[in-house]
């Protein structure tokens, strides 16, 4: 089920970019599907890189095994190193493509995905439901989730029920995805796809916050909190000079 989960969020942001990019790209260009061959798979691979660098004590502590690390089915995707190594594999295989084909700039295409990758990580979020994992804190409220006791971390043992971030995730996301769609038109080209690394950074940060899953500390903060900072202050300065130089600063 959560394969499924990421399997559909991916088909829904391929046709939303596609739909999107066809509005702009002269003569309706649709390259979306062809980028996503090469980009997918790599976004995957960084997901897994990143989730298995940040913990590493799953696969290579005491009782780890490092073949789980090739288990992505079982859960542990990072969307830090999804969107990287995915970027940087788009990128590339978007310029060859314009090589042949009249296409406008990276910039207009990512924007044209930024809302379809948002509603991605909304479904595959509910992944985690049925993996009964990356929920918060102990709960007690009508939509709290009731967790096993034998998926309850050490010293939680004692509550039932926990915060469902992975839904206050989805949530987010989808409301940041509307919110992308709605006022996209208002922005240069390559800053729709920084406001939504900022925008999603902002809910991360927050909901990272009541989480209560094994994590890396540096600072007496969570590593994906720290992550999360750098990455929006990066994205914020990104889309400042956007705003000043134009869509050429991303090709």
């Amino acid at each position: 089920m959560y394969a499924l989960c990421i399997i559909t969020g991916i088909a829904v942001a391929i046709w939303l970019g596609d739909k999107r990019f066809r509005a702009v790209a002269p003569n309706g260009a649709s390259v979306v599907s062809e980028v996503a061959i090469t980009a997918v798979p790599f976004g995957l691979i960084g997901g897994r890189i990143y989730h298995v660098i940040s913990s590493p004590d799953a696969y290579f502590g005491s009782g780890g095994d490092p073949l789980d690390a090739l288990k992505i089915w079982q859960g542990g995707l990072g969307i830090w190193g999804a969107i990287s190594l995915g970027t940087v594999a788009a990128a590339l295989r978007y310029r060859t493509l314009a090589k042949r084909i009249d296409l406008p700039g990276f910039a207009y295409f990512m924007d044209a995905l930024a809302p379809g990758v948002l509603f991605a990580q909304a479904i595959g979020r509910f992944g985690n439901w049925f993996n009964i994992e990356l929920f918060g804190r102990p709960l007690d409220a009508p939509w709290a989730l009731s967790v096993p006791l034998l998926s309850r971390p050490n010293g939680y043992t004692q509550f039932t029920t926990f915060h469902p971030t992975f839904l206050y995730e989805a949530i987010w996301s989808t409301a940041l995805a509307f919110l992308l769609i709605r006022f996209g038109k208002r922005f240069h080209p390559g800053q729709l796809f920084a406001l939504y690394i900022i925008g999603y950074c902002i809910g991360r940060i927050g909901i990272e916050s009541i989480r209560i899953d094994e994590a890396h500390h540096i600072f007496g903060q969570r590593l994906n909190v720290l992550v999360g900072i750098v990455v929006a202050v990066g994205a914020l300065i990104v889309f400042r000079r956007l705003n000043k130089g134009g869509p050429e600063l991303l090709g």
